[in-house]
């Protein structure tokens, strides 16, 4: 408190400047708390997204000091959310806020953040849509992480030109698997053409392109190969053969063991889980090859931690760090990147994934998810 028995005016002119500058001191800059989240329960994600949606929007960029001791980096993903944040706080002292959810609930929250985006890194299993966030103008262009050149020939071809995201591994969107209970082995599904033959009438299962990530590039595929035409006849052959189209992979894999399906088009490393947890099924890759869903990040071109969304990058693209995603994460059958790095020992050797062009799967994502939507509604 300022008294007011001093005696002249150049003690209470002194006495004023430097209550002043002690109040100045005493304002407070913004604190981040790690709140990674839990491996994709709903709860969860609505969790961690209504922690992002609060995050405050810093007034500068942040050096890389500035960022270990300020606002936690905000990653965008659909899978490792169980393991990637303290993977990546103990390498590189930043800290990482993760926000889950399915392939549609992150394409959503970042559509509906257009105008202010809350996230500072997208990596998903969705290059189509990253793809296109990338000529929309959403991402980070001309940034070549330093340790791009290790990537494999087949991943160094997936970098756009305009270097907006990069590729960290890619999977089977589906393979074939039947529950052997069921289907004896010679008249399993070999091939993609099988799942129209009548002999498979209302016994097959898929996720949904429109909800889950791997589902879409899985689609996009076929009608690539076959056009947009042939793609929906294909497809529509497909869904009227009785086909139960499941929410998400893990919906396939349960009505798989229930029962309720007898053969199914599954991500792989749901379909592995299945076999490593002793369930009677068999898993089948098509001589055609297994249309691949690939795993990319991009950086959000207004980002305020860039140094730390460029370490995240790198961090990702590294081979420790991509075999340590093999040999612990839940979604650990995929094919890496990075040159060095090994896949699960009893994936097969005979695995071959194909990919749709992202350009042209990016073009008509759209319009194939809302006929796949529009034949749900029917």
């Amino acid at each position: 408190m300022i008294r007011k028995t001093m005696g002249n005016k150049l003690a209470l002119f002194t006495l004023l400047v430097s209550t002043t500058l002690v109040f100045a001191g005493c304002g407070q800059s913004p604190s981040g708390q790690n709140a990674s989240g839990a491996s994709g329960s709903s709860a969860t994600a609505t969790s961690n997204q209504t922690e992002a949606a609060s995050k405050p929007a810093a007034s500068e960029p942040a050096s890389s000091a500035d960022s270990k001791s300020s606002e936690p980096l905000v990653v965008y993903l659909n899978d490792f959310d169980e393991i990637i944040a303290p993977m990546f706080e103990k390498e590189t002292g930043y800290k990482l806020k993760v926000v889950a959810g399915n392939g549609a609930e992150i394409m959503s929250r970042i559509e509906a953040e257009k105008g202010n985006p809350h996230w500072d890194v997208v990596w998903m299993d969705a290059m189509p849509s990253i793809h296109q966030l990338g000529k929309n103008g959403q991402l980070l262009e001309g940034w070549t992480p330093k340790n791009a050149d290790n990537l494999t020939d087949a991943y160094q071809k997936m970098i756009p030109a305009n270097k907006t995201y990069y590729p960290t591994g890619a999977h089977a969107a589906s393979v074939l698997i039947y529950n052997t209970k069921a289907v004896s082995a010679d008249k399993a599904p070999k091939s993609w053409d099988d799942l129209v033959k009548p002999e498979f009438a209302n016994l097959l299962g898929m996720a949904d392109p429109a909800v889950a990530a791997p589902a879409y590039p899985f689609v996009a595929w076929f009608f690539e190969q076959r056009g947009m035409e042939g793609g929906k006849a294909y497809f529509d052959q497909i869904l009227k053969n009785g086909t139960h189209v499941y929410p998400k992979n893990p919906n396939v894999a349960k009505a798989l063991t229930g029962g309720e399906i007898k053969a199914a088009a599954l991500q792989e490393s749901n379909a592995y889980g299945m076999k490593n947890d002793k369930a009677q099924v068999e898993i089948v890759w098509p001589q055609e090859g297994a249309p691949a869903s690939v795993r990319v990040a991009g950086i959000q071109k207004d980002t305020k931690n860039v140094e730390a969304a460029k370490a995240f990058v790198e961090f990702i693209l590294d081979p420790k760090v991509q075999q340590e995603l093999i040999d612990k994460g839940e979604e650990s059958y995929f094919e890496p990147s990075a040159k060095g790095v090994k896949p699960k020992s009893d994936r097969a050797a005979e695995a071959k994934l194909v990919v749709a062009d992202p350009e042209w799967a990016a073009e008509h994502e759209a319009e194939i998810k809302q006929w796949f939507a529009d034949k749900a509604v029917k």
